[in-house]
């Protein structure tokens, strides 16, 4: 056993300062995933009064009672709907999230019609196209809940469009791949929309709420001339009676999520064993997490004491612990699961790198999941290190983490600046799942890095013209500059992008990591051969 010792002083006021800086930042987040089901449960009335249910209601009713639910990506679109933060929905139009239905483990993905009647709101695209695309890689059933009044047309741009057709190509995927899509369309799926449910496997239908065509009456007029009802048009009784788009009628929401459920319970799946696995605690509290990441990212942190607090035991065997000691590696297990474990205590260097390559290439040979927990400004620079091949040695990283054939795993800590964020699995590296602490910074670099490096390169330009530039404008260059990046670089600007899956507490880290790496474990234990029965609609 190699259990890590304890060096944190909780009692410090460099502690409880940073304590205090990471619960206001939860405190803000958690305000803004309350503020977006407080903007779609305003709708309660108009729901009930014609017999429906709200979004999250309906998610709630498809999922088994008491099991666990990870919401993806809460924050998607801030800031993009609105540009002001007091006003701004968060969510992108969507709920989603992998839980269980009937036992079996899917993605969940429901229209958030509460707001803008489940119009895709602002990065509500890249945050489908993310939910579908962890539906795949897990190999994780799909079912999803419609009723959207489509893409605002007010907010039309070609290129939502063109990607949209993204979604329709995923839904056959993932049918094609032997992962049962089910849907159930409460209320309108229009236009494009209408494909959403038709490239479904398995369809439910609800009468008098169910609308689905490819132009609404008023499209349908303008276009031929033609006067029908919706109804008549695209309801539920058509469907299931004439067009046959439609397999299953219900009478109501509530009839409809239960006929979803006994369709996932009917299929032939293998379901996640209940037998509990042998395992022990952290001996340190999760709580005590919120004091040991600094607010101030060139502040240095021992990242073995956030390791301690939710691997088991707090055993860790670290790899080649005297060699590039700034780069962290290393075994452990988290609720008896195995594995790997990247961090930083500072910036990659050559010999880092190295080890970093060596580790992931024995992850591989041992089928060992990794976590890369980012807390790097990057790459170690200078002359020394250019000429001591850290371009050569940073490659040979980024290559073994790009040909990783493992699910790998990546937590933003700290910061996640330059190549470092490349070599530690950032987005762009397509980690199977990505998360972020409500600290955590993402950017190439520093906002008073660049703004300096702009300056000496202004300087330097001016000087080759005989004439030198004012203070003042290099100032307020350098001060506009560093507003850019430090605007952008925060979880709540990188989140919004759908830059990560979601921002997690802290506290819920052994959780989330536990959750996430039973689904991995799942989806590498499933057959690659299609399932038999996928769904060939006539």
């Amino acid at each position: 056993m190699a259990i890590i010792e304890n060096t944190i002083a909780t009692g410090s006021a460099g502690f409880q300062g940073n304590r205090d800086g990471m619960l206001a930042l939860i405190a803000r987040m958690r305000g803004l995933e309350e503020r977006t089901r407080a903007a779609s449960a305003a709708a309660k009335d108009r729901f009930h009064k014609r017999g429906q249910l709200l979004p999250r209601e309906r998610v709630a009713l498809v999922l088994d009672p008491g099991s666990p639910f990870l919401e993806l990506s809460t924050l998607a679109g801030y800031m993009f709907d609105v540009p002001d933060a007091d006003k701004s929905v968060p969510g992108g139009g969507l709920v989603a999230g992998i839980g269980f239905v009937s036992g079996i483990r899917c993605m969940v993905s429901a229209n958030d019609a509460g707001i803008d009647a489940g119009a895709l709101q602002p990065y509500g695209l890249d945050k489908t196209l993310r939910v579908q695309e962890l539906a795949l890689e897990n190999k994780l059933p799909y079912v999803q809940l419609v009723e959207s009044a489509g893409a605002n047309l007010l907010r039309y741009r070609v290129e939502d469009f063109v990607r949209g057709g993204n979604i329709f190509r995923n839904l056959a995927r993932l049918s094609a791949a032997g992962l049962p899509v089910v849907t159930v369309t409460h209320g309108s799926s229009t236009a494009g929309g209408a494909y959403q449910t038709g490239l479904s496997d398995y369809i439910v239908m609800v009468r008098g709420r169910t609308r689905a065509f490819l132009a609404g009456p008023p499209l349908l007029k303008a276009a031929t001339g033609e006067i029908a009802t919706e109804e008549e048009l695209g309801g539920a009784e058509m469907h299931t009676q004439i067009s046959g788009l439609g397999d299953y009628l219900a009478e109501d929401d509530r009839d409809a999520l239960r006929i979803a459920r006994d369709i996932m319970a009917k299929l032939p799946w293998d379901r996640p064993s209940s037998e509990p696995a042998a395992f022990k605690p952290p001996r340190y509290d999760a709580e005590e997490l919120l004091g040991i990441m600094p607010m101030d990212h060139k502040r240095p942190v021992d990242m073995r004491q956030a390791i301690a607090r939710f691997i088991d035991d707090s055993d860790f065997t670290e790899f080649g612990a005297n060699y590039g000691p700034a780069t962290i590696c290393g075994h452990a297990r988290i609720q008896g699961q195995a594995i790997g474990i990247i961090t930083n205590n500072g910036p990659l260097d050559v010999p880092g790198a190295n080890k970093a390559t060596h580790f992931i290439q024995a992850c591989c040979q041992s089928r060992t999941p990794i976590l890369y927990m980012n807390n790097t400004t990057g790459y170690m620079v200078g002359k020394a290190y250019e000429e001591a091949g850290m371009i050569k040695h940073g490659s040979k990283m980024i290559q073994a983490v790009t040909s990783a054939t493992v699910p790998q795993i990546t937590l933003y800590c700290g910061a996640s600046f330059g190549a470092g964020n490349y070599g530690m699995c950032g987005r762009g590296f397509h980690p199977r799942f990505c998360f972020s602490w409500p600290n955590a910074k993402t950017a190439v670099m520093g906002g008073e890095q660049a703004a300096e490096t702009m300056a000496i390169v202004t300087e330097a330009a001016a000087a080759r013209r005989g004439k030198p530039i004012e203070k003042e404008k290099l100032d307020a260059m350098k001060a506009q500059i560093t507003g850019v990046f430090d605007g952008q670089m925060d979880v709540f600007s990188t989140s919004a992008r759908v830059l990560d899956d979601g921002v997690i507490d802290p506290r819920d880290t052994r959780t989330v990591l536990s959750e996430v790496l039973s689904i991995c474990r799942e989806a590498e234990a499933r057959s690659p051969q299609r399932m038999q029965f996928s769904v060939a609609r006539p």
